[in-house]
């Protein structure tokens, strides 16, 4: 497969059902000299399984920027390298950007051999818009950290997407219904092509009351997907429902004052206004 330099293909695996796997991919991997994976383990049940006996040498997070040093060499020599990671599309949360941009950068082929994401499975079966959205990755571990992430995306219209994991998913939606409206849908995928697949589409509130009620829904790996905000229809104060629903969350952990400062840098808000929306909160909650 090698002309005077090597190719990098970039190989989608699957991402649960070992049937999900091109035939490309499948004579991609039997035919390059050599076989980088996040995990080697991982890979070779893959491998074996489709009868495959090719060399594979470990490529992850902790040893990529070394790795693709020595990897880049051996394009170089000739060699074709198949990049994969434990499942699904490769650098979509994985391990390989250093190695890709190397290989851009210095001018050899990339060639992608598309197959499984578990993103792109969840958006497909999901029942929210799909035209325009954000991947978002893994959320921040800290809960401070998510806290500031979703009062970013609160007035954010188009749909959004993150991973999370089984540790994480209850303390992400407790996190997420301290700052999103109870009512905003949401979908929780989980398991994705495997036997307990679980897809469910269901308000805010409605799914952190099944994951703290249902063990299952705390146990996989999880894709959740978020209903944007509407789209801002001014009320009489001249402020959105979300630009008072952002002031609102603001004023239950800050003074008024900053309340309305950080309201202001988020929202983009005139100052005078929600001032005088804080204010009225303040009026509203003493009466």
């Amino acid at each position: 497969m090698s002309n005077q330099y090597g190719k990098l293909y970039v190989v989608a695996t699957p991402i649960g059902n070992l049937a999900d796997i091109s035939f490309r991919a499948i004579e991609t991997l039997k035919q390059v000299d050599l076989i980088a994976a996040e995990d080697t383990r991982h890979v070779k049940l893959l491998l074996n399984h489709y009868g495959i006996s090719n060399k594979v040498m470990s490529f992850h997070q902790h040893n990529e920027e070394k790795a693709a040093e020595s990897l880049l060499e051996k394009l170089r020599d000739g060699l074709s390298i198949a990049l994969v990671s434990d499942a699904g599309t490769p650098l979509l949360s994985d391990p390989g950007m250093p190695l890709v941009r190397r290989v851009k950068d210095v001018g050899l082929d990339v060639v992608p051999i598309p197959g499984a994401c578990a993103l792109i499975a969840a958006l497909s079966a999901a029942g929210l818009p799909v035209t325009q959205f954000s991947f978002e990755g893994f959320l921040p571990r800290t809960s401070s950290a998510r806290k500031a992430f979703f009062t970013e995306k609160l007035t954010a219209t188009t749909t959004w997407v993150f991973y999370e994991s089984c540790h994480r998913i209850l303390a992400a939606l407790q996190d997420m219904a301290a700052i999103l409206p109870p009512d905003r849908q949401i979908v929780i995928a989980r398991e994705l092509t495997k036997l307990h697949e679980t897809i469910v589409k269901i308000t805010l509130a409605n799914a952190l009351e099944l994951v703290t009620q249902d063990d299952n829904m705390r146990k996989g790996e999880f894709v959740v997907i978020i209903e944007g905000a509407a789209k801002a229809s001014k009320e009489d104060n001249g402020l959105s429902p979300e630009q008072l629903n952002i002031l609102a969350v603001l004023m239950r952990e800050c003074t008024t004052k900053t309340a309305v400062e950080m309201a202001v840098e988020i929202t983009g808000a005139r100052k005078k206004l929600l001032y005088q929306a804080a204010l009225d909160l303040e009026k509203a909650g003493s009466t």
